[in-house]
């Protein structure tokens, strides 16, 4: 039997011209895939999450796909991951997802270097959650430093959980910062 028992699924796109500048020639895109499962571990305590992570990459692989078709693959520049566990289920439930979620949008985009960021909470339904996102080939990538807000109204419910994925197509629409730029990233290290 499928530990994976989806209830809905959501998929959020901003679209980004400005932050009161002039408008970019290419506006920033950053959408959210989320998906509302039921926690098989709610209200006890499982010792052994290893079967849920993997059956997860499943999932993370759903989100990931969506998201690539929804953006263009050649334009990802930005990811991240996040898990919102509802209040009968405990941190390590949401845990589960960077493996899996992080598997799956490596898998998804040719295996890039950057380790994906995330964000995790054990909150109450209609709870949001920024995310934090950066470059995909180098964490250090300043201009690429951005957050995206997740959540659904009426999730996750108490026996749920709602894991997400989030992608967009390039750093902040007025990023003026200084520090690494994309175009200077030489290392290969998933760093620098």
């Amino acid at each position: 039997m499928s530990l994976i028992d989806i209830r809905k699924r959501s998929l959020s796109i901003e679209t980004i011209y400005h932050e009161g500048g002039p408008a970019a020639v290419t506006p920033l895109r950053l959408a959210a895939a989320c998906a509302v499962i039921r926690n098989p571990y709610a209200g006890g305590y499982e010792p052994d999450l290893m079967p849920f992570m993997a059956e997860l990459r499943a999932l993370g692989t759903l989100l990931a796909t969506e998201l690539v078709e929804t953006l263009g693959r050649d334009k990802v520049e930005v990811y991240s991951k996040a898990a919102i566990v509802g209040v009968n289920g405990e941190l390590e439930h949401g845990a589960v997802w960077h493996e899996a979620g992080g598997w799956a949008m490596r898998e998804v985009l040719g295996e890039p270097k950057a380790i994906v960021p995330s964000a995790k909470a054990v909150a109450a339904t209609g709870y949001r959650l920024m995310v934090p996102l950066h470059y995909i080939h180098a964490a250090y990538v300043r201009s690429h430093y951005n957050s995206m807000e997740i959540g659904i109204q009426d999730a996750p419910r108490p026996n749920e959980i709602l894991f997400a994925l989030v992608m967009g197509t390039g750093g902040r629409v007025h990023a003026r910062l200084g520090g690494l730029t994309k175009d200077k990233v030489s290392v290969h290290d998933g760093q620098r």
